[in-house]
């Protein structure tokens, strides 16, 4: 496992919106008494949502409001590869999946795409409007490689697709998410390739129950 460290520069303070503070009050709530540290990651995640990054304030906040020690949280908020401990680009942030389904596909040309467009990974663009990283298996690997792009998924990559939709995002245009070679969900390229007979979905084939062998009795009608 990588080290994950909090950035260098961090902000004096950090206070929670109105609105993410009565939502993670909402969170809080959800757990009985005495065991309000349940929140903890929740309570990260509404951190990362309003400021688009974890700082170091934030994790104390979080701390204090369940009573825990800093370090605790901390813990929490260095193993997770979902919170980003760093700032991140205000359009769009790219998690790069890098495991084996993902690299055997081609993401390290995704990577090598990204590193020539954004700059290198952990990173702000100049314009500190793009950044990406690398991450751990994000659970669509029937449609590898794929990125995501500020918690959205998109699929079935390679450089170029993966150029135009940064240039979208860099517009102000945000795509559709899913697969770019327009495959429904996690079905097989092209279409499905077994059960394709219409009849076996349709109820034609089907046989009343006292035909099947072994068919329990029905009792008579009252």
């Amino acid at each position: 496992m990588s080290v994950r460290r909090l950035a260098k520069e961090q902000p004096a303070s950090f206070a929670f919106t109105e609105e993410s503070l009565e939502r993670a009050r909402w969170w809080i709530a959800k757990f009985p008494p005495g065991r309000q540290q349940s929140a903890c990651v929740p309570l990260l995640w509404l951190a990362q949502k309003q400021e688009g990054w974890v700082s170091e304030p934030a994790v104390r906040v979080v701390a204090e409001m369940l009573a825990m020690p800093v370090i605790r949280v901390l813990e929490n908020v260095t193993f997770y590869t979902m919170f980003h401990l760093a700032p991140v680009g205000g359009v769009a942030v790219v998690s790069v999946c890098g495991t084996p389904p993902c690299m055997l596909r081609g993401s390290e040309d995704l990577e090598a795409y990204l590193e020539r467009r954004i700059g290198p990974r952990e990173h702000l663009s100049a314009d500190g409007r793009f950044s990406w990283e690398e991450v751990e298996c994000m659970g669509a690997c029937a449609n590898a490689p794929m990125v995501s792009i500020n918690d959205r998924y998109y699929e079935d990559l390679d450089p170029e697709s993966l150029a135009r939709i940064i240039d979208e995002f860099d517009a102000g245009r945000p795509p559709p998410p899913g697969s770019a070679i327009g495959r429904q969900g996690a079905a097989p390229e092209g279409g499905p390739l077994t059960l394709l007979d219409a009849a076996l979905y349709d109820g034609s084939r089907a046989r009343p129950i006292e035909t099947l062998p072994n068919a329990p009795a029905r009792e008579p009608a009252a």
